[in-house]
């Protein structure tokens, strides 16, 4: 069946409806509603996951010998 031959067909079903009343329905409210629900759980878990976290950065200490290795290791590649 070709392409055209399958819009001639789907034309009269088309025309039934009311172009002025078309809307997404029940269906489309549930699901708009459970995609905000699971982002709002998302946004909540990862707001209680970051709260868990302790990062205090330390200064790098370098010395002769450490700056040596990363000379070292520079020249190596």
């Amino acid at each position: 069946m070709y392409a055209t031959q399958a819009l001639t067909h789907l034309v009269p079903l088309a025309e039934e409806l009311d172009k002025n009343k078309v809307t997404p329905g029940v269906l489309g409210f549930i699901v708009f509603a459970a995609l905000a629900v699971g982002v709002w759980l998302l946004m909540k878990s990862m707001n209680r996951h970051m709260g868990k976290v302790d990062f205090e950065e330390s200064p790098e200490e370098t010395d002769a010998a450490g700056a040596a290795e990363v000379v070292g290791s520079a020249k190596r590649k």
